[in-house]
């Protein structure tokens, strides 16, 4: 009897402490080519890109960020309303399990609204992203001027009668109307 409960106590220690050494959702994630958008003084907004990677078998969901570098840090995705594309703001940014969500120019991204000082090309900033389970990863990333970075886009030709490739410099600006 007393080998028993001996059993049965060393299983509810062992259970006991690999719970309180379960990975947090942060654990979980791994961050991959970070860059925050460089802009000019004055600008009203800049973006951080980055991909997020899921090593665990459940989706994780970032649920906000934040930066010393701006006065407010929101989620936020591209959609395409007519043919014109928009901001808005997003309540949290899915990670499938064992998958990746690109954080890109175009498409998700986390806005870095009313930045304090112009953000410049070599400086580094950091960006703390915020999970569903309240656990932080701090992600520290290089400030990278968005010229010269070409975006494809199809554009119908000949009456839309046939559609071709062309590459268009565009300077990733956004209209913040949103802001409060």
């Amino acid at each position: 009897m007393k080998k028993a409960l001996s059993i049965l106590s060393l299983s509810l220690l062992t259970s006991i402490s690999s719970m309180s050494a379960m990975a947090s959702q942060a654990d979980d994630i791994t961050v991959s080519a970070p860059f925050a958008r460089e802009v000019p003084p004055g600008a009203p907004a800049s973006a951080s890109f980055m991909t997020l990677e899921n090593s665990s078998t459940s989706a994780i969901k970032l649920t906000s960020a934040d930066s010393s570098v701006a006065k407010v840090v929101e989620l936020h995705t591209h959609t395409n309303d007519n043919g014109v594309m928009r901001m808005r703001k997003v309540p949290f940014i899915e990670v499938p399990a064992s998958g990746k969500t690109e954080l890109k120019p175009g498409g998700l991204h986390i806005m870095l609204i009313g930045p304090h000082n112009p953000l410049k090309m070599g400086q580094e900033v950091t960006v703390k992203l915020t999970f569903e389970d309240g656990s932080t990863k701090s992600v520290a990333m290089p400030v990278k001027s968005m010229k010269g970075m070409m975006m494809k886009h199809k554009m119908p030709m000949n009456n839309g009668m046939h559609q071709e490739e062309h590459n268009h410099e565009h300077m990733m600006e956004h209209n913040h109307q949103h802001m409060h």
